[in-house]
């Protein structure tokens, strides 16, 4: 079984011994005027150490809690405490570095099985070498230089997650010390503001650190503090940082972020509700439980989160969405310990499929001892079934993204918006992801979980990213505002969906660039309709539509109208496709490609494009459907309207970029339609105001109802009247009626 890294083991930790705990309770029981706080420290342990839910001395928690053990024995004899040290290898500030050991040699001191479990000279280490960092960097009056995080989260946590972990072993005079230095970088008052930097996930880490402070002197109205500073979290937001109604999450007010800060608030939050069940200060919220499914879920593939929603985090380092997959699998097992009942049935269900499809980084050979408990538990229960990948599309209009999911294969959509930043860099992380928000067009089929793990962010061509129109014009590592406000002036970005086809556009502007383009996708059962129009430069570059971009060896074959790439997929292609097999290089390591484009000159004035995407699908199959040009119909494709027309599957839809009309359909102002004829006599029609500006849409449609059977819109005759679209965030709104 692979050996989870050192980094991750310690980070996490494994099983409370229950006669350190015992012991623990005893000593505190003294120094506690409330059992409360006595009953939290227990809790802490337990929650964040995963006591009681397996066998320390059973495999594989046995060799990681010795090997835990081995660790800390080197860190307490290594420590040579100096006045810019505590490991010479670890010079001050070493903000994370020296904290992060400290509390791998608290576990070590808390942990049944390590070798070194309750051992007093360990204990007595540790609380020396918190005073030590605390006297020397982290104490009270001393200049906060450099990232705030470190001084109010990062350092904070560590010190007093690892001060919780050892109990009486930290002395009075030196909890009163770690009291007072946290007070001094926490304020109250930086709770009592929801603004900057202490919203969403960064105000969750907040709360836990007074939370953390409040049980280190059982301090009542730190804990009440802790808990009534999160209600804000709790609420939808129309603008900034938070969860919005689509369940879109937003952090750094311009990036989605399920993947990165969503899964610290996720986790976060999870650990609370665990740690304070049963206390005076229990908290659970049904805003939560249902962003689940509504936000975290969506994103989540065969155990992976897709890059689309991890802002600048993308090309830390290869697999890194395998890893925040299975974080967000492990806070919603710890979660659904406080959720209702059938809410914990469906997560069961969910992450046990992840954890069974995932089979390039398999969750039980890569996850911590707690979570590994937990899911271990799951896997070998034969009443959980293995839930299947879910069918049917999300989008999330608020956050300009887009997934869709079919047998067999999924795509998702990555956009810019006036709302949301073509990409984020910042810290140095990220320089070169400017075109992420051009239309980004992530797909796998047959596998490939890997396509974007194994090392794509470093080696990928940046110009050349999967689905995006861009501009050749070279630009500068870091072009464009710092941490993600790299928005564009463009309001109409969103679609239509039925929550099983869909109508998306993006009225597109380059990054740092003159390009302008209408884009346009609609996602059917086997394929991805991809239009483009209104395609204008004046940068003096080409401009290039990048049909796909795989990193892959396998063979590519090329015929007039269409290409097939073995193992992965088709594409129906027209116009004159451009193809390069590189192998390339970065971060060390080196990757081969296969390239497909559509070249649209210099300075192009209005070019367009028309391809369909076939992931999956066989050389064989990809030939039939260039054969058959009936299939798909493309209506309209301009920079007024693009529409399709798909007979096979009774779809009709259109991005109605100005008032317009097309195929019998017939907007009054710019929107998105979606019409579906159902065998039967049935239709839906679903409409969205992706610029959220309408206060009445008036669509017709050249076919008699004969009666409406569900819906928010009046219908007269052939014409659906929609009101308050402004208000819906873009969200669609659907109409089923009988036709006559």
């Amino acid at each position: 079984m692979h050996r989870p890294s050192r980094r991750s083991f310690l980070q996490f930790g494994g099983v409370a011994a229950a006669g350190v705990l015992g012991a623990l309770a005893q000593a505190e029981a003294a120094h506690t005027p409330d059992d409360s706080f006595l009953r939290l420290r227990r809790r802490w342990r337990e929650v964040t150490a995963g006591s009681g839910t397996y066998d320390p001395a059973a495999e594989p928690y046995r060799s990681r809690l010795a090997e835990l053990g081995r660790v800390a024995a080197r860190y307490r004899d290594t420590m040579a405490p100096a006045r810019t040290w505590l490991w010479p290898d670890q010079v001050f500030p070493s903000f994370m570095a020296t904290p992060r050991r400290l509390r791998a040699m608290a576990q070590a001191y808390v942990l049944e099985g390590t070798g070194l479990t309750g051992d007093p000279g360990l204990g007595a280490a540790v609380a020396a070498g918190i005073d030590h960092y605390r006297e020397h960097v982290y104490a009270a009056g001393a200049d906060p230089a450099g990232n705030w995080w470190h001084w109010q989260i990062g350092v904070p946590k560590a010190l007093l997650d690892t001060a919780v972990l050892i109990g009486p072993q930290l002395d009075e005079r030196r909890s009163l010390a770690l009291r007072d230095a946290v007070d001094h970088f926490v304020p109250e008052r930086r709770l009592g503001d929801y603004s900057g930097t202490s919203t969403a996930a960064n105000r969750v880490d907040l709360c836990l650190v007074v939370l953390l402070r409040a049980m280190l002197r059982s301090d009542p109205g730190k804990a009440a503090l802790a808990v009534s500073a999160l209600s804000p979290v709790f609420r939808y937001v129309r603008e900034g940082d938070g969860f919005y109604r689509d369940g879109s999450f937003i952090q750094h007010t311009y990036v989605p972020y399920q993947g990165a800060y969503g899964v610290t608030l996720l986790s976060g939050l999870a650990t609370l509700f665990a740690v304070l069940r049963g206390s005076p200060w229990e908290i659970a919220h049904q805003l939560v439980f249902d962003m689940v499914e509504r936000s975290f879920a969506p994103f989540v593939r065969d155990g992976a989160c897709m890059d689309l929603v991890r802002g600048r985090g993308v090309g830390r380092r290869p697999f890194g969405d395998h890893e925040k997959g299975h974080e967000i699998a492990a806070a919603i097992l710890l979660l659904g310990e406080a959720a209702p009942a059938a809410a914990r049935a469906r997560w069961h269900a969910m992450v046990k499929g992840w954890a069974a499809r995932n089979t390039y980084r398999p969750m039980l050979e890569h996850a911590e001892p707690a979570f590994h408990a937990r899911l271990a538990a799951i896997m070998d229960d034969d009443a959980v079934p293995a839930a299947p990948e879910p069918a049917g599309h999300r989008l999330l209009p608020m956050s300009a993204r887009a997934v869709h999911r079919r047998p067999g294969w999924c795509a998702a959509l990555s956009m810019a918006s006036h709302r949301i930043g073509h990409y984020e860099h910042g810290n140095g992380e990220n320089p070169r992801g400017w075109h992420t928000g051009s239309g980004m067009l992530y797909w796998w089929a047959g596998g490939h979980g890997d396509q974007y793990s194994d090392s794509f962010w470093p080696t990928v061509d940046p110009y050349r990213l999967p689905g995006t129109t861009v501009s050749t014009r070279r630009l500068p590592d870091g072009a464009g505002e710092g941490w993600g406000d790299t928005r564009t002036r463009r309001r109409w970005v969103g679609g239509a969906t039925d929550g099983t086809y869909a109508a998306v556009g993006q009225h597109l502007s380059g990054l740092e660039s003159t390009l302008e383009a209408f884009k346009s996708w609609f996602f059917l059962d086997d394929a991805v309709v991809c239009l483009g129009a209104g395609i204008t430069g004046e940068d003096g570059a080409r401009v290039e539509t990048i049909v796909d971009n795989r990193r892959t060896d396998a063979p590519l074959t090329v015929e007039a109208g269409w290409a097939h790439l073995d193992g992965h997929g088709g594409y129906v292609v027209q116009g004159s496709l451009g193809t390069l097999r590189e192998r390339r290089t970065g971060g060390g390591v080196a990757r081969d490609y296969v390239t497909l484009w559509l070249d649209h000159g210099v300075d192009p004035r209005s070019a367009g494009y028309v391809y369909l995407l076939l992931p999956g699908a066989s050389r064989a199959e990809t030939r039939a459907r260039a054969a058959d040009p009936g299939w798909v119909r493309v209506l309209a494709n301009s920079a007024r309207l693009q529409a399709v027309r798909v007979p096979a599957l009774g779809i009709t839809a259109a991005c109605f970029w100005n008032a317009g009309a097309v195929g019998g359909l017939s907007a009054s102002a710019p929107c998105a339609v979606l019409v579906r004829e159902i065998p039967g006599g049935t239709a839906t029609l679903t409409v969205s105001d992706p610029r959220c500006d309408l206060d009445e849409l008036t669509v017709t449609w050249a076919r008699p109802v004969a009666e409406v059977l569900g819906g928010d819109a009046l219908v007269t005759g052939s014409t659906f009247t929609f009101r308050g679209l402004a208000d819906q965030e873009g969200a669609s709104k659907t109409v089923a009626v009988r036709l006559g």
